[in-house]
C-alpha cells in the first residue's frame, strides 16, 4: 500500500531544507551527519530518512530548490523597455534581493555540487548557466563593440560581476535591504563606468 503524503509534508520538507543548509554551512557537508541534521530539525533520524534516502539526496534538494527559485526570480524579471545599463542595474538588484536570507544555501554550493551524481549536477549547472547567460547577454548589450565579439572577455567580466555579488554575504552578512540595493547599484556602476563612475554615498 502506497503511503500518502501528510498535508504538511511540503512545509516540513522546506523546514528540513533550511535547517540542514545551516548545519552543512556551519559544519561542512562532509563532516555533518544525518543524525546531526535530524537533531537540529527536532526529529528522529528515521523520520528524516522518510524524506531523503541519503545525505546526497538532501543536498541535492537544498540546491535544486534554491537554484530553481533563484533562476526563476531573476530570469523571469521583466526587462522590456529598459536600456542595457538599466537592465544591468535591475539584474544586480534582483540577484542581491534573491540572495537575502539564503546565505547558507549559497555557501554550500561549491562543496555540495561535486558530491552529486553527474545527472543531478547537470540540472543544477543548468540553472547556473541560465543566470550566467542572462548576465552575459546584458553585458554584451552594454558594451557591444568590446564584448559582443570577444567571448572570452565577456565571460571574464560576467563572472567578475557574479564574484562581486556572490561574496557580499561574507562581507555584509547582516546587510539590510537598503544596503543590498546600494551595493547592487555600486556593482552595476563600477561595471559600467569603472571607478570614475562610482558614486559616493
Amino acid at each position: 500500500m502506497v503511503r500518502t503524503k501528510a498535508k504538511d509534508h511540503d512545509r516540513k520538507r522546506l523546514n528540513i531544507l533550511s535547517i540542514a543548509a545551516a548545519v552543512f554551512a556551519r559544519e561542512g557537508i562532509a563532516r555533518a551527519s544525518m543524525t546531526e541534521v535530524a537533531k537540529a530539525c527536532g526529529i528522529s533520524k528515521a523520520n528524516i530518512y522518510h524524506y531523503y534516502d541519503s545525505k546526497n539526496d538532501l543536498v541535492f534538494d537544498i540546491l535544486d530548490t534554491y537554484l530553481a527559485q533563484l533562476r526563476n526570480w531573476v530570469c523571469e524579471t521583466d526587462l522590456s523597455d529598459q536600456t542595457p545599463p538599466e537592465q544591468l542595474h535591475t539584474i544586480t538588484r534582483e540577484l542581491l534581493l534573491a540572495y537575502e536570507g539564503m546565505d547558507n544555501e549559497h555557501k554550500i554550493q561549491t562543496e555540495g555540487l561535486p558530491l552529486l551524481d553527474p545527472d543531478k549536477q547537470a540540472i543544477l549547472k543548468g540553472y547556473q548557466r541560465d543566470l550566467v547567460g542572462l548576465m552575459a547577454q546584458i553585458l554584451q548589450g552594454c558594451a557591444p563593440d568590446t564584448l559582443g565579439t570577444d567571448s572570452g572577455k565577456c565571460r571574464d567580466i560576467t563572472m567578475s560581476v557574479f564574484g562581486m555579488l556572490n561574496w557580499f554575504y561574507m562581507w555584509r552578512p547582516a546587510a539590510t535591504k537598503e544596503q543590498r540595493l546600494d551595493y547592487a547599484a555600486t556593482v552595476a556602476d563600477l561595471t559600467l563606468t569603472g571607478l570614475s563612475g562610482s558614486k559616493a554615498t
